[in-house]
């Protein structure tokens, strides 16, 4: 049985891209016919109206595979209801704000939910090694993923501004995760999770690579960032190390927006308004590309964030000094590129 289904996925995985592909190309059609477009305005990096809501492809692509596979007997039913149903409930929310408007506070409070769920079906937070010794911290520790989950789910929102750095994020992330959970974790399929969710987001960037076709909206964004988050929580529990391997890939998107965050704040800036003024947005335009940018993201990811995580891994690098090591160069460069700066500044 393990066998066939290990030898299924070679047409199994092309599939998934192929239909989020396909369907991406059909709800382009649905947005243009509602005129759902994301008008630019003065704090868009965009320069025409464009078709949203395109995440719901690779929304429904994942979740899908998750119960087939669930039905076959590749995925224990604990993971597939965490992730069915802390994803379908986020990206349900984001589909409505997509469509009309949900108020900040009430989609924080679906976000926190969402991450509740999440935890509850993983068993909460698992013990973190730190410096060769094992932290358990009980309920501080469940207090502090789920922040950890809402933030990293808004971030990701925060970050899906420009073409295709989104999905290559997504990718390229699940792709080293995938890999260390493959190496780490022998004899568990788990390591399938975060594969899957590369091969649905693949049919999407197709139509979100610049120039982008369409964008995937909120819908999209917060689905993969909580989605994201609760590989890392799964990781945890299964080689407490790897959370630290998780936080690394992700580095890109979190020290750019948190940098910006903090700065913004700072500043006395009204945080939770729209701008422009992360580092990869003064990158875009400096470099005038979205696609030079996308593309360097996804550089980082696998040629820097991921040996560094592989190390953490493999045990040569403590996970707190790993994550030191991966960062330090990132908040250079989102400091370099002006990372939540005034939006007049010149870099």
């Amino acid at each position: 049985m393990r066998q066939a289904f290990q030898m299924n996925l070679w047409w199994f995985l092309p599939l998934m891209t192929v239909s989020s592909l396909i369907m991406t190309r059909l709800l382009r059609r649905y947005a243009l016919a509602r005129s759902l477009l994301d008008v630019p305005n003065g704090r868009s990096s965009h320069s025409i109206p464009t078709p949203r809501g395109g995440g719901v492809a690779f929304v429904i692509t994942f979740l899908g595979s998750l119960f087939l596979l669930r039905a076959s007997g590749g995925l224990a039913t604990t993971p597939v209801m965490a992730f069915a149903g802390a994803g379908s409930w986020v990206a349900l929310v984001g589909f409505l704000d997509d469509h009309g408007h949900i108020p900040a506070r009430w989609r924080l409070l679906a976000h926190f939910l969402g991450a509740a769920w999440v935890l509850a079906w993983s068993g909460g937070m698992a013990p973190l090694p730190i410096f060769g010794s094992v932290l358990d911290l009980g309920w501080l520790g469940n207090l502090a993923a789920l922040i950890y989950l809402v933030w990293l789910l808004n971030l990701y929102n925060f970050m899906d501004g420009i073409d295709g750095i989104a999905g290559i994020e997504a990718i390229t992330v699940c792709v080293g995760g995938g890999l260390l959970l493959w190496i780490s974790a022998l004899g568990e399929n788990v390591w399938l999770l975060p594969v899957l969710l590369a091969a649905s987001v693949a049919g999407f960037l197709f139509w979100n690579f610049p120039s982008a076709k369409i964008f995937m909206g909120d819908v999209g964004s917060g689905f993969l960032g909580m989605m994201l988050g609760a590989l890392s929580i799964q990781a945890t529990w299964l080689v407490p190390k790897l959370f630290w391997c998780w936080t690394i890939l992700l580095g890109v998107f979190v020290v750019d927006a948190t940098v910006t965050l903090v700065r913004r704040i700072l500043r006395g800036e009204k945080f939770y308004e729209a701008h422009r003024s992360h580092a990869y947005q003064y990158a875009s335009r400096y470099h005038r590309s979205h696609q030079k940018v996308s593309l360097a993201t996804g550089v980082i990811n696998l040629f820097w964030l991921l040996p560094v995580a592989a190390l953490v891994a493999k045990g040569t690098l403590d996970g707190f000094t790993g994550v030191g090591i991966a960062y330090a160069p990132l908040v250079w460069t989102a400091l370099k590129y002006k990372a939540g700066a005034p939006e007049l500044q010149k870099i």
